[in-house]
């Protein structure tokens, strides 16, 4: 073992320190804090599972969910991973991905239930009603809006992606890790990254990104070809359209487009095909935000915000409109017509602005 990775194992094995989220409460904060060495008994003494994620999954939810459920199964536990969507079908190449399906209709029992990269406990859809019940209820997150819900609580929003957290507690507390598990973790980071590019992105993140790609013998050239550069033609028919409704807003320092339902329709185009849509937005030199309006069928639109300033925290801007994420990328679903949810949205995007100029 060189010097570099005998220093990262003392750091990995040191984590059995708290980590504290605190949330900003009536003048106040509250902290909640589980360590790993915590998450490990509980892991060991419980045999059915329930590894939940997002709506509207991600790489970093659906590559967690799928590692740490394939690093269970391998200590011979009972493992369900469910999200509202199922596994999505840009991601089917991830290993095991049929594991990874969308909710029973019949609710189950289980030990303990997982809740990963889920900022809001909502945010798990029809998955919650899906647990009938559950001893212990687990929320591993990295979003800094995250309250702290659960009965065991791990936040670290200094986290780049969830994946770099599952990483920590599997490498920490000597759960398996083999190639299927360091595939999936590997696409969890990169994606939540952006490719590793993002302002999160550490010097940690390279080391473990390099760790998986050794103890895993993963070939990155491969991934990242499955990830970036396989999208399929109608993904390009979107931004086609969705540049065509392209405006610039507060002297071009606000940048957004929109998506109606009837576009939607007519490209036949699903869900996960709009990720990663808003960075030829917020990639504009003069940018600071952008924002991707989505109509959707119960009468809600989905904002998607980015931010190129920690200055203007797209997350508090989202929570006042029932949403939140981080200071640099967060989101909301608000209630209204397309045009009414543009107007207040921009309206807030444009006080924020201004208070910073």
């Amino acid at each position: 073992m060189n010097a570099v990775a005998t220093a990262l194992w003392a750091v990995y094995r040191s984590e059995s320190f708290r980590f504290f989220r605190t949330a900003h409460q009536g003048g106040g904060y509250k902290m909640t804090a589980s360590t790993f060495d915590e998450i490990r008994q509980v892991l060991r003494e419980h045999q059915r599972f329930a590894i939940l994620g997002h709506v509207r999954p991600d790489g970093d939810a659906l590559g967690s969910q799928l590692a740490l459920a394939l690093s269970l199964q391998q200590l011979g536990k009972d493992v369900r991973v469910w999200n509202e969507d199922g596994i999505l079908e840009k991601y089917s190449f991830l290993p095991r991905s049929e594991l990874l399906t969308k909710p029973p209709a019949t609710a189950e029992d289980v030990d303990v239930a997982i809740a990963l990269d889920t900022a809001i406990q909502s945010r798990l859809g029809t998955v919650l009603a899906a647990i009938r019940s559950a001893k212990i209820w687990i929320n591993i997150d990295h979003h800094l809006s995250n309250p702290g819900y659960g009965d065991m609580v791990i936040v670290d929003p200094s986290a780049p992606a969830t994946g770099e957290i599952i990483f920590r507690l599997i490498k920490s507390q000597g759960l398996p890790l083999n190639h299927d598990i360091a595939e999936n973790l590997y696409v969890a980071i990169s994606t939540d990254t952006g490719s590793f590019q993002y302002p999160k992105t550490s010097a940690r993140t390279f080391e473990i990104a390099a760790e998986l790609v050794r103890v895993g013998s993963l070939d990155v050239g491969k991934i990242s070809q499955q990830l970036y550069e396989s999208h399929p033609r109608r993904r390009l028919e979107l931004l086609r359209e969705l540049l065509r409704t392209m405006r610039f807003e507060f002297g071009g320092r606000a940048a957004s487009f929109s998506l109606t339902l009837k576009t939607a329709a007519d490209l036949a185009v699903l869900p996960e095909d709009n990720e990663g849509l808003i960075d030829h937005l917020r990639a504009i030199r003069g940018v600071v935000v952008a924002v991707f309006f989505e109509e959707l069928a119960d009468g809600k639109v989905r904002v998607s915000m980015r931010s190129k300033d920690e200055a203007v925290d797209v997350c508090a801007i989202c929570q006042k409109f029932g949403g939140g994420g981080h200071t640099l990328a967060a989101g909301a679903r608000v209630r209204g017509s397309l045009a009414e949810v543009e107007g207040k949205v921009l309206e807030e995007i444009r006080g924020v602005l201004e208070r910073k100029s």
